[in-house]
């Protein structure tokens, strides 16, 4: 692989971290906004300005993915970019709740289309038999930038005051900008759709044999992202539930992120040795066990560990079926097929938290919850068993000069 081709690696993952930094950024000043006399937001009001946030994430995921693919990814990369660093910093001159709340949801609709682009980079310029390896590295940037917002918030937003923490997320934008604009290569797609494919390229996920396939992602999308936003939105207060004190309900939490990453490094390099199919089936499947699992209340360190497992598992489930859908579909309808996935995952996104505390509101969170989240991951494990392909589309680009040159 030439320089370049990690160049473009590095320059998506650079910009998944501001991913990941924008969508946690606002769990860092609900607190501050909360005791803010201005806003005085109610636990009602912060539910609200977070969930419309990520409506507009699932928005920008459906909508940016087709368009990447007619319009071209360096292009769409660089203007989502701009757009959520702009309004991200925006929100620093929000006067009240509701403000915030459209400033947020505008700017999830470039954030939500960041991912899918990214993905997409990634899977066209990843190393030979690595291409599962590349998918999760890029994803520990989202995490990343999840840990680069908690630590400004610890450090700074007492100090220096919540809208600090929105204006030195766009800065980086200044350097990373001029960066994709100097270095990132033309792209296959808008190349293919000239050469005479389909100009709909959601169609193209229905097409050829790719129906049950791309109903079966977006299913363990969906089942993916649940688990991700219910366990890292209610486990500490499941594990309180459970007896355990705040303090090691905390440490709980950090153990199962600490996980995440571990899987992320891990995942992909299992899945370009054993194949993608079977290690992303194992990989749900291995997350209901640990997750059922802790449904006992388990002495001293080992809950610590088996809570370390199941975030192993858990997180890079998600990210496996990502690489997957970047690995089968052709690259004109590549950033449609991630964008969808990505887009009905915010779904479960969305409900995971809704489901959890619904159970938490009802008292039987423990350990009905973690039985839901074991049936959840079972769900998912059944949906990627639908998927049959495994191998490389044929880009539909060599598909139509093939044809030409046939038919001459």
């Amino acid at each position: 692989m030439s320089t370049s081709s990690t160049g473009v690696r590095w320059l998506a993952w650079s910009a998944v971290a501001l991913e990941g930094y924008d969508l946690v950024v606002l769990g860092v000043v609900i607190p501050v906004l909360r005791r803010d006399p201005v806003f005085a937001l109610s636990a009602a009001s912060a539910t609200t300005v977070a969930t419309v946030g990520l409506l507009g994430v699932m928005v920008g995921a459906l909508a940016v993915g087709p368009v990447a693919d007619v319009w071209g990814r360096r292009r769409t990369l660089i203007v989502c970019v701009v757009a959520f660093s702009l309004l991200g910093a925006a929100c620093a001159l929000a006067p009240d709740a509701g403000i915030l709340a459209v400033l947020r949801f505008l700017a999830g609709v470039p954030l939500g289309g960041v991912l899918p682009v990214a993905l997409a980079m990634t899977a066209e310029h990843a190393p030979p038999r690595r291409g599962n390896t590349a998918t999760t590295v890029l994803m520990t940037g989202y995490h990343a930038g999840a840990v680069a917002a908690s630590l400004l918030g610890a450090l700074l937003v007492s100090s220096l005051g919540w809208q600090f923490m929105f204006v030195v997320g766009a800065l980086p934008a200044l350097v990373l900008v001029p960066l994709m604009s100097r270095s990132l290569p033309a792209d296959a797609a808008p190349v293919a759709r000239a050469a005479g494919a389909r100009k709909n390229p959601v169609g193209d996920l229905f097409r050829s044999g790719y129906g049950v396939a791309t109903v079966a992602f977006w299913v363990a999308s969906f089942m993916g992202l649940l688990l991700v936003y219910g366990l890292n939105t209610w486990l500490p207060e499941i594990m309180r539930l459970a007896g355990y004190e705040l303090t090691q309900a905390l440490f709980q939490l950090l153990a199962l992120n600490v996980g995440a990453v571990i899987g992320l490094l891990i995942g992909g390099r299992v899945a370009d040795r054993i194949g993608v199919r079977p290690a992303t089936i194992t990989w749900f499947a291995v997350a209901a066990v640990f997750l059922a699992l802790l449904s006992v209340r388990l002495p001293g360190a080992t809950v610590y560990v088996a809570i370390l497992l199941a975030g192993i598992f858990v997180f890079s489930s998600q990210v496996l079926v990502y690489s997957w859908v970047g690995r089968i579909y052709p690259a004109a309808a590549r950033g449609t097929a991630l964008g969808s996935a990505s887009g009905v995952g915010r779904l479960g996104a969305i409900s995971g938290p809704a489901f959890t505390g619904a159970l938490v509101a009802g008292g039987v969170a423990y350990p009905w919850g973690f039985y839901f989240f074991a049936l959840v991951a079972a769900l998912g494990a059944v949906a990627v068993v639908l998927v049959r392909r495994t191998e490389p589309a044929e880009d539909l680009a060599a598909t139509v000069v093939e044809r030409d040159r046939t038919a001459s």
